[in-house]
């Protein structure tokens, strides 16, 4: 059985908040840790690094639909490709010969050949195309390969050795396994005898599994043993084991398999976990951290890399919380990723328009923002002024990029109802995409201090060409999720509206 669909619109998780219209003045970065006064910063350097040019013709882009008889090229099962509640819809495999895309709208993933000299992107005929339910094989996936439990898919992840595709559902309530043909590329959903499917619903042939009630985002951790998925509905997190040839997932035991905002179904009780839409994992595989939409959070779980199991250690609010630390401008949280080295975290947020930076803390666990400035005030005693530190929580133009300006914050553009995310291998370029204005956004990122600045001119952006001051683009209504492959010369996008995989060369 499935639940039914929920429109896709939810994607508001409350809707499109006031844009923030304040200016502000910038402040010159400086390194981690040290001090920065509010002065003018002079405009970046032009470099053409980093940016990125859509391929030609139909090879920029491959749609199921509308957009494939005029702009694109023509694929299966890319119906309502990467949804707009669900960053991490496409996925490519570690040895870059593979891209996958979660389509919601079809039931199905869909598998695609990539080339390594080109960048460019061909779906294999037949079952090895594709993967669909019943009802996708009968909704745009014909001759694809049969799936259960694979209804509105929303989240695609790709095991460290290449030999599992992960994927979540959000109308299955359902983790899906898939084998890889590392050769191929093809997919193959492990059998019901070794949980090829584990749901919160009573789905035949899927495996039971607690607190899954609307699972979002799926991660698997560096060292392969283990899988995380972020569940929105039910507001927590779900931990798994994976062990075997095959990859199977085993659920933890006890409060160690799941822990959520209520405490339910025999879970640990978290905080600030209300409606967990991201979810990341540093690169180091100490820590998990949730990104928690509706409140506005991040929490900080703690993993023993012995067991996968998770402890949460604290959290980072958008607004004062006790027994969490104080940020600022990530309302309604969606997504997050590292920086290769695992120093510096990135967040997109929907309600805030925004693209903020966090470093890690020292000990592998919980991240910070930068502070704020600081500021003159006259002495308690005697004459003349003195330097304090600015109050926790306030904006540094360090810490964040919002869409239009807040104050404090960097100014972005194209910035709106920002969902996935994604940084270069080699550190310099932060990748945003904006399901709005269907605009992929442009960021450089310093190294040593973990600063982005979005390029300037249409350099900083690509676009449908309604929206102003950007490079046009196509196919790319509805921008969701993003990805840069392992070698760093391609970024790869979906589109919801436009049911589209759009692909860009990256200038290095």
């Amino acid at each position: 059985m499935s639940r039914p669909r929920v429109s896709v619109l939810v994607l508001g998780l409350v809707a499109l908040l006031a844009l923030a219209l304040v200016a502000s003045a910038s402040a010159k970065p400086s390194k981690k840790g040290g001090e920065s006064e509010t002065e003018h910063v002079q405009p970046p350097a032009e470099t053409s690094e980093g940016s990125l040019e859509q391929l030609p013709g139909r090879l920029g882009c491959l749609a199921d639909g509308k957009a494939s008889t005029k702009l694109c090229g023509k694929a299966r099962a890319l119906k309502g490709a990467g949804p707009g509640v669900g960053s991490r819809a496409i996925a490519i495999s570690p040895d870059g010969r593979n891209v996958y895309v979660a389509a919601s709208g079809a039931d199905a993933i869909a598998v695609f050949d990539r080339s390594r000299a080109t960048g460019a992107l061909t779906q294999p005929k037949g079952k090895a195309g594709c993967v669909a339910s019943v009802i996708g094989q009968a909704k745009g996936g014909r001759g694809c390969g049969l799936a259960i439990g694979l209804d509105a898919p929303n989240s695609v992840a790709v095991s460290p050795d290449g030999k599992n595709v992960y994927a979540t559902s959000r109308d299955g309530a359902s983790v899906v396994t898939f084998h890889r043909n590392r050769l191929t590329g093809q997919l193959r959903q492990l059998p019901p005898a070794a949980s090829g499917c584990i749901s919160g619903l009573p789905i035949p042939g899927c495996t039971a599994g607690r607190a899954l009630k609307w699972p979002d985002v799926v991660v698997v951790s560096p060292d392969g043993k283990n899988v995380y998925v972020g569940d929105f509905a039910g507001s927590g997190v779900i931990s798994f084991s994976r062990a075997g040839a095959a990859g199977a997932l085993t659920q933890l035991s006890g409060t160690a398999g799941c822990i959520t905002e209520a405490g339910a179904e025999g879970c640990a009780k978290g905080v600030e976990l209300n409606h967990v839409e991201g979810l990341a994992i540093n690169p180091s595989g100490t820590a998990v951290y949730p990104e928690a939409a509706f409140a506005s959070a991040i929490g900080f779980l703690a993993r023993d890399a012995s067991t996968g199991a998770l402890t949460q250690t604290g959290c980072v609010t958008n607004e004062a919380v006790t027994g969490c630390a104080l940020g600022y401008e990530f309302g309604g949280v969606n997504a997050m990723a590292f920086s290769p080295d695992g120093s510096d975290a990135y967040a997109t947020s929907l309600t805030s328009n925004s693209l903020t930076t966090f470093h890690s803390l020292l000990g592998g666990v919980g991240i910070s923002q930068p502070p704020g400035p600081n500021r003159q005030v006259p002495k308690k005693h005697g004459p003349g002024k003195e330097t304090v530190a600015a109050a926790e929580g306030t904006p540094s133009p360090d810490g964040c990029v919002v869409f239009l300006r807040s104050p404090g914050c960097g100014f972005g553009r194209a910035i709106q109802a920002p969902e996935g995310l994604d940084v270069s291998p080699g550190g310099t370029s932060v990748y945003v995409a904006a399901f709005q204005t269907g605009a992929i956004d442009v960021f450089d990122r310093d190294p040593e201090t973990g600063v982005v600045t979005q390029k300037s001119g249409e350099r900083g952006c690509l676009a449908p060409a309604k929206v102003r001051g950007c490079s046009p683009g196509r196919a790319l209504g509805g921008a969701g999720s993003i990805v840069v492959s392992p070698d760093g010369r391609n970024v790869y996008s979906t589109s919801q509206f436009s049911s589209a995989v759009d692909v860009f060369r990256r200038i290095k």
